[in-house]
């Protein structure tokens, strides 16, 4: 089996987050640890935290998979961008400490015009910088659709930013099957080669979690536009291999379609229904 959800807003709370997800029908949940464009976190309020995890423990929900923000560059060639990345990491990784036994993903970021090489440089050394032997949080860098000077197009690039890493145990990756198709990875004809090559490149033991989308665009494309399930270029049969495939079990799975709850609700049950009609 799976866990599967999508991303709920913090709003009104951690625990009204976990109780929305009931009523959805999932079990898993994706949430921003801020506003995905910046700005200030909300504060956590301990009982509310408690809260949740109580309920977490009671309706057997998988891992949670808090989200950076989208602003939060950590390989930009402006040092301001750059430290404010830096400060947003480390107060997410302090923010964390309540929630041990969630993921953090994040974008690994952009180079603009340095090349990958100092990109993927700067990411290792932002992560150095902030993980420690005490760090219970597992960081996950989420796989990219390429487009622009996007770090993280490849596996061997996401390879690379764990090589530089001391602490490199802290490290998994998120599986976005958007972005992988985007970034040439024909997971819809050959889901067992992308996955073996992650594999070989990676290693599956580091696959934490599913990012669940549908595609707009052709394999290859790099243009990063995500789609309602089996309404895209991937479709519903090859969405349909991703759940069902055995390497990508007891995983989180978080969709991040184009949609309203009303249409998170229909897809929660559609993966259901799929997982149960096996």
């Amino acid at each position: 089996m799976i866990y599967i959800g999508c991303h709920l807003s913090v709003t009104n709370g951690y625990e009204a987050m976990g109780r929305t997800m009931l009523d959805f029908g999932g079990n898993t949940f994706a949430y921003f640890t801020r506003n995905p464009r910046g700005g200030k976190s909300k504060d956590i309020i301990p009982e509310d935290a408690a809260a949740l995890k109580t309920l977490l423990r009671e309706n057997r929900f998988g891992p949670l998979v808090a989200h950076g923000s989208y602003t939060m560059n950590l390989c930009a060639a402006n040092p301001s961008t750059r430290a404010n990345g830096l400060d947003m990491f480390a107060k997410d990784m302090e923010r964390m400490k309540l929630f041990e036994n969630s993921y953090y993903n994040f974008h690994p970021g952009a180079h603009t015009g340095q090349g990958a090489e100092k990109g993927i440089a700067l990411v290792a050394d932002a992560l150095n910088r902030t993980l420690t032997a005490d760090t219970k949080t597992v960081i996950l860098l989420e796989t990219m659709a390429g487009k622009g000077s996007e770090i993280g197009r490849s596996f061997e690039e996401l390879r690379e930013i764990i090589d530089r890493v001391t602490f490199s145990d802290k490290l998994g990756v998120c599986f976005d099957t958007c972005h992988v198709w985007d970034a040439g990875y024909d997971i819809v004809n050959d889901l067992d080669g992308v996955l073996t090559r992650f594999d070989d490149v990676i290693g599956l033991d580091r696959l934490y979690a599913v990012h669940f989308n549908d595609s707009k665009n052709s394999c290859g494309s790099h243009k990063d536009r995500h789609e309602k399930l089996g309404e895209g270029y991937i479709g519903r049969e090859g969405m349909k291999r991703i759940v069902l495939h055995p390497a990508l079990q007891n995983k989180p799975f978080i969709l991040e379609t184009p949609n309203d709850d009303n249409g998170y609700i229909r897809e929660i049950h559609t993966v259901l229904r799929w997982i149960n009609e096996r």
